[in-house]
């Protein structure tokens, strides 16, 4: 599902200020990345028998390399997934998400966003 309006689209930040504020607000990027991508996860566990929540912010390098931390990255719209275990992660529309977890992955998109605000390029 993807969380639009959130005000974190095109956002362009360097990378090091980035996985700093990220890390902050506990966004993992881990092994995430290539040398042009980054991706960022937010896990939520559920009581639901091997169903796990993601919230994913992806972004892609405009100038630099993310390998040698001097990239620039443009953030792309965020993302609400679903984990089935083994099977992986899925984003398609048509999974149903409670309302008060939509709720909360806006809530914490949007602390997030406050914070890249001040790191725009």
């Amino acid at each position: 599902m993807r969380l639009e309006n959130t005000g974190i689209d095109d956002a362009v930040v360097d990378l090091k200020p980035l996985d700093h504020l990220m890390g902050k607000h506990a966004f993992i990027r881990a092994g995430q990345w290539d040398y042009e991508r980054v991706t960022y996860d937010y896990r939520i566990d559920s009581k639901e028998k091997n169903i796990t929540y993601y919230i994913r912010i992806q972004g892609y390098a405009l100038e630099g390399d993310v390998d040698r931390g001097n990239a620039v990255i443009k953030l792309l719209t965020p993302l609400l997934g679903k984990h089935y275990y083994p099977h992986g992660v899925e984003y398609g529309e048509d999974e149903n998400f409670p309302e008060s977890l939509v709720e909360r992955a806006y809530g914490l998109v949007a602390k997030v966003q406050e914070e890249v605000e001040q790191y725009k390029k």
